[in-house]
């Protein structure tokens, strides 16, 4: 059954137009009056729903039983990532959704090539949030992750202050770094994973994280993009 995110308040026996996106995506499949979609709100659960009109630019459906179904992973992962060039951002985004990360937070580093400021950072927080919405509807899950807006190294540090239960790692090629594979044997509840951008984090940058609590992990012998390392670690993790 088709699924669709619909940022409203949901209840059984309401009738409402669907978001405009969603509505678009419901004229493409042609779908008809009395065609049976599902809808999720990302506040828990999903809906089931009926078509019942079918217009040039609108879609309307009248909101059917409610399905207490949760389908998030068992651990709360945040990735913190320097921002990969281009589109990788975006197949990270989609990717990490898919394999059920809690939070994406984009930084940008010393080697970051994409910089964000203030009403481009809010678009493309919003355009990444999209994809995350389609991720969820596409994988079945119910909530759809925090997405941060862009910030910088310094910014992000000033304010980072992790949960007592939170374990923290930082990728690494270091040689001396602890083998993912060991970690992910007994993976705690609650990860937060820091990864650089094309070139990785700078020595000063990774200094600074391991001499704040995030413990050095290798993937092994092979350099990874930026955009496939941190989906390594979560695909293992959940």
């Amino acid at each position: 059954m088709p699924r669709f995110y619909c940022p409203t308040p949901l209840a059984t026996g309401l009738a409402l137009s669907l978001p405009a996106g969603a509505a678009r995506h419901v004229q493409v499949l042609r779908l008809q009056p009395g065609d049976l979609i599902t809808l999720f709100n990302g506040e828990g659960g999903e809906f089931d729903a009926t078509v019942t009109r079918m217009g040039r630019s609108d879609v309307q459906v009248r909101v059917g039983t409610h399905s207490a179904l949760e389908r998030e992973a068992l651990r709360a992962v945040q990735l913190v990532v320097g921002m990969p060039a281009n589109e990788r951002m975006d197949w990270l985004v989609e990717k990490a959704t898919e394999l059920g990360v809690a939070r994406i937070t984009p930084l940008m580093t010393q080697r970051t090539v994409l910089k964000l400021q203030g009403e481009r950072a809010l678009k493309r927080q919003l355009h990444w949030l999209g994809i995350a919405q389609s991720a969820c509807a596409q994988s079945g899950r119910n909530r759809v992750p925090q997405i941060d807006l862009a910030q910088s190294w310094s910014a992000w540090w000033s304010q980072h202050k992790p949960a007592s239960d939170v374990q923290q790692f930082v990728l690494s090629l270091q040689p001396q770094a602890r083998p993912w594979r060991d970690v992910s044997r007994t993976p705690p509840a609650a990860v937060c994973v820091l990864s650089g951008p094309e070139g990785g984090l700078s020595e000063e940058e990774e200094s600074l994280a391991i001499a704040n609590g995030f413990a050095p992990v290798s993937l092994g012998a092979h350099t990874l993009r930026s955009e496939t390392a941190p989906l390594v670690v979560l695909s293992q993790l959940l």
